[in-house]
């Protein structure tokens, strides 16, 4: 089962590289990255702290569209295109389809995470002090071994980005040593982003079982947008909707998700906040996201299995 559920997953993840509305979401992200240094220049002493929270901010932006335009395509396309009648007439269950294109999905977003999280630490470690031809040294060396590895081996061109996202992670990490705040943040915020967009992806695979695209992404953002807004669901003032509008309204709040949690304040993803642990906060985001990824999912298999292709 996990070798057919692996197979899938590699499919819909080399499906998604491929695509070139997904290339051209990465590259307006990393240039929204690279302009943030504009903006922090013209600050006098918070330069790192404006990159570091416009970087977040574009991880999780960007990741979300990414997420939405993937999972509400990834099933209709091939519906459309009839590549699912051989595919399922291989021992696979459908359920094992869905459960490897959303694992697909996933890793195609984990890639573009680690990828621009690690820009915005490079980033962040130039601006906060760190060796300027170190900084550039490095961006130019993974760009230089990723086309040399791409045009050595063909493989490369699609999988590679697995290892060399991480790489690139792995380095901006060590590079923004100089700026453990800015670190710090950066790093959870790309961890809350993650899993903020498991959720979003799971609901535009649960959306796409039995919708079309256009329909899955324009749900799926509404879903988004009322889920970063779930707390004032909480305050709705009685005074202008009426005692049973507020009731309703803290009603609907506790049924969505919750994805206000993914996006707190800098203090408590700094590690600064004095009342609440972030490892404690991180293993509640955690644990909701797990839930209402594997809740939507079970309901995206069931429907799934009832529908009738043709």
């Amino acid at each position: 089962m996990l070798q057919r559920v692996q197979t899938i997953a590699l499919a819909a993840y080399r499906e998604s590289v491929r695509a070139r509305i997904l290339l051209g979401l990465a590259g307006v992200a990393f240039a929204v990255s690279v302009f943030s240094l504009v903006i922090g220049s013209f600050t006098l002493n918070n330069a790192p702290r404006v990159v570091s929270d416009l970087g977040a901010a574009s991880i999780s932006l960007f990741g979300v569209a990414v997420a939405i335009v993937i999972g509400a395509t990834s099933l209709y396309r091939e519906l459309e295109q009839k590549t699912i009648f051989p595919i399922l007439a291989r021992p696979i269950s459908r359920g094992e389809y869905v459960v490897g294109k959303y694992l697909g999905n996933v890793l195609t977003i984990a890639v573009f995470i680690a990828a621009d999280s690690g820009l915005v630490l490079c980033l962040a470690a130039g601006i906060s002090g760190a060796s300027a031809g170190l900084v550039v040294g490095a961006l130019v060396g993974l760009a230089v071994s990723l086309g040399v590895l791409a045009y050595r081996y063909p493989w490369f061109r699609t999988y590679g980005y697995i290892p060399w996202s991480l790489a690139f992670l792995a380095v901006g990490l060590v590079l923004a040593n100089n700026a453990p705040d800015e670190r710090r943040l950066i790093a959870t915020a790309a961890y809350l982003s993650l899993l903020e967009i498991a959720i979003v992806a799971a609901f535009a695979t649960l959306l796409s079982s039995f919708s079309s695209p256009f329909l899955s992404a324009l749900l799926t953002v509404g879903l988004w947008i009322i889920g970063r807004s779930a707390d004032s669901f909480e305050r709705f003032p009685k005074k202008f909707f009426t005692e049973a509008g507020s009731e309703a309204a803290k009603v609907f709040g506790k049924i969505i998700p919750n994805l206000q949690i993914y996006v707190p304040p800098r203090p408590l993803l700094t590690g600064e906040a004095a009342d609440v642990d972030r490892l404690d906060y991180l293993l509640l985001a955690t644990g909701t996201a797990a839930g209402w990824t594997l809740g939507m999912l079970a309901f995206a298999v069931l429907i799934f299995r009832r529908r009738d292709f043709l």
